[in-house]
């Protein structure tokens, strides 16, 4: 694979090719291809052992054309400003496909939260708060949990913000504890979002929901929620994998006892869970089996051209950022693989963030049922939309997924001008 790839190309590159397809000429979609704010931080830490560690920490605003700034949080190692600024611009157009009134952030910081004590995340995420407040804030930037962070470290980060203010800020960041003023149902909003999509694919494609085989990789927040709902649907999960590797029993896994198993300890693997009739496959393997559905619920650029061509699954469902280089897309279109793009497929949870914004602003709380609600009342539309156009032009539902988006982006940032 190749090392160099930088995943903000393929974002320019889907870009450009829906902005052909809408005619737009290279002047429309200009400004558009350049993130309009990148700021990098560093973020010293004083570790358990009393030495002091500097952090590389960033948050790159891609577009504020159609409103504030909306995008996660990722705690990782492999963290780079690259892949931070083609997450921005994901979310800039995973918004715009949905429809919300939000443009697209991302930040992250560069660490091994598996490696770090509670308190040295807690210390990681206020210094790293306090070095981008002049960006967030609820009508500005909106930060959410990602890879590697979850509602605690929002809790953590509404309250530097807070405090930094002088006052209770519940808006600065979604997916925070409910106690903080966090929406019933954020925390399993991506991963229904994943399950609606998948029902509404199948639907579409004529292939029965009950007994369909799939395959998950990446058991974190998405994909194990993602893996409790397609197995609660009657889908056959016959594997699921994690960092140190996957499991597989063509009759399916129990989904419950394995959701179990990672949920008691935070350091639990699926290298030490056994169950009878399951094999120990690699993560490339898990890629590459015969099922029906194959969802990447990962990090980027899992799919590429080195396997593109062994992938045997019918449908692919990208719960996660990226998880297909253009180059893969093409490979996969002439298998006559159907890929449902992430900026739809994982929808889900910025769409309920907007829910928890909307609550926090009103100072309101919807019961989990009306939030499960609305939000199959914005991502069936939006499949909807995209099948529909994708149909009509003859193209990939990621292309259709991008002429919406791109269009909705160009429109706003046209009917604003561009300042002074």
């Amino acid at each position: 694979m190749n090392q160099t790839y930088n995943p903000y190309d393929n974002v320019l590159k889907v870009v450009e090719d829906a902005a052909s397809i809408l005619g737009y000429t290279e002047s429309d979609i200009e400004a558009i291809k350049y993130p309009e704010r990148e700021l990098k931080v560093s973020i010293p830490v004083r570790m358990d052992d009393g030495t002091t560690h500097v952090f590389e920490g960033y948050r790159i605003q891609h577009s504020t054309s159609r409103g504030p700034a909306k995008g996660g949080i990722r705690f990782h190692p492999a963290v780079n400003i690259d892949e931070v600024r083609a997450l921005s611009a994901w979310m800039t157009f995973k918004c715009a496909v949905v429809n919300i009134p939000y443009g697209g952030g991302k930040g992250g910081v560069v660490c091994d939260p598996s490696k770090l004590s509670e308190n040295e995340i807690r210390a990681i995420t206020r210094r790293y708060t306090a070095a981008i407040a002049p960006l967030i804030g609820p009508e500005q930037d909106i930060p959410a949990p990602d890879v590697g962070t979850n509602a605690g470290v929002m809790g953590w980060m509404m309250d530097t913000y807070s405090m930094l203010k002088g006052h209770c800020i519940h808006g600065v960041v979604t997916g925070k504890p409910i106690e903080l003023g966090g929406a019933l149902g954020r925390n399993e909003a991506t991963g229904r979002g994943v399950m609606f999509t998948t029902k509404n694919i199948l639907s579409r494609l004529n292939i029965p929901v009950k007994g369909t085989t799939v395959a998950i990789q990446g058991m974190g927040n998405v994909g194990s929620i993602t893996a409790k709902l397609l197995d609660k649907e009657g889908m056959k999960v016959v594997a699921v994998s994690d960092v140190s590797g996957a499991i597989y029993n063509p009759g399916g896994l129990n989904i419950p006892e394995i959701l179990k198993y990672l949920s008691k300890d935070r350091r639990n693997l699926l290298e030490n869970y056994e169950e009878e009739g399951m094999n120990r496959i690699s993560n490339s393997e898990l890629l590459e089996l015969d099922v029906t559905v194959l969802v990447p619920a990962a990090l980027e650029n899992q799919i590429n051209s080195d396997n593109a061509d062994r992938i045997r699954a019918k449908v692919i469902v990208e719960a996660a950022n990226g998880p297909t280089t253009s180059q893969a897309d093409e490979i996969l279109e002439k298998k006559g693989i159907t890929v449902v793009p992430d900026i739809l497929a994982n929808a889900g949870g910025v769409v309920v963030s907007y829910f928890e914004w909307v609550q926090n602003i009103q100072s309101v709380m919807w019961t989990e049922e009306a939030v499960n609600e609305k939000l199959k009342n914005i991502m069936d539309p939006a499949f909807e939309a995209v099948w529909n156009i994708a149909d009509s032009k003859h193209t990939t539902l990621r292309t259709g997924a991008y002429l919406i988006a791109v269009k909705r982006v160009v429109e706003a940032k046209a009917a604003r001008a561009i300042w002074p």
